[in-house]
């Protein structure tokens, strides 16, 4: 059975949109030619510079989580690989828009030349930063959606609830848990953890 249909079977992926998108963003296109023959397997595999293309099982349930929608701008915090970029970018759409962060410059490079193979940088729905996503990234704010994918050690930044429209969802680690926080309005956010999962820590400057 492929990875996807374990990951439908298991519950992790239920959403059709992206059910979707897992099949139309090969995993395999955002790792090194090294790597490539272990895309389909359920773990994290390393990038380099102490990174890592995370558990694809852990991907699906962010985006459950995280509920992206067509014509969404989305922050993706700790970009890396590209490929959260590319799911994204593939669920919001042509009016869409995903802004990347990544603070490693060879990372930030990898990222968008494994984006570019699908076009979405080209058709401006994808853009990459280098820059410190602790920070968020207020040019572009607000966004509907914010999603980080390496651990914080303690709270949530104040930035990203600053940058985040009411009725917007962030989905971020925080030590060995991912957390969903939905904007209720400007001060207060519900928010809701799911323990048990482990992730690289976020790198800032």
């Amino acid at each position: 059975m492929g990875l996807i249909n374990e990951l439908i079977k298991d519950g992790w992926l239920k959403t059709p949109r992206i059910i979707k998108v897992f099949q139309e963003i090969k995993r395999a296109d955002f790792m090194s030619s090294e790597t490539k023959n272990l895309a389909e397997l359920n773990e994290a595999i390393p990038i380099g510079y102490g990174a890592t293309i995370s558990q694809p099982l852990t991907v699906a349930f962010m985006l459950e989580l995280l509920q992206p929608e067509q014509g969404n701008k989305i922050l993706d915090i700790g970009s890396g690989s590209g490929w959260t970029t590319g799911l994204l970018a593939y669920v919001v759409g042509d009016k869409g828009r995903i802004i990347a962060i990544e603070v490693i410059p060879e990372l930030k490079e990898f990222g968008e030349k494994n984006v570019a193979k699908y076009n979405f940088i080209e058709k401006g729905i994808a853009q990459f930063i280098c820059a410190d996503g602790s920070k968020g990234y207020s040019k572009e704010a607000p966004y509907d959606r914010i999603l980080a994918s390496a651990t914080l050690k303690g709270k949530v930044p104040i930035s990203w609830k600053e940058q985040l429209k009411i009725g917007g969802r962030i989905v971020t680690p925080i030590g060995n848990s991912i957390f969903l926080f939905i904007k209720k309005d400007k001060y207060n956010f519900e928010e809701t953890e799911y323990p048990g999962f482990a992730f690289v820590p976020l790198v800032e400057k």
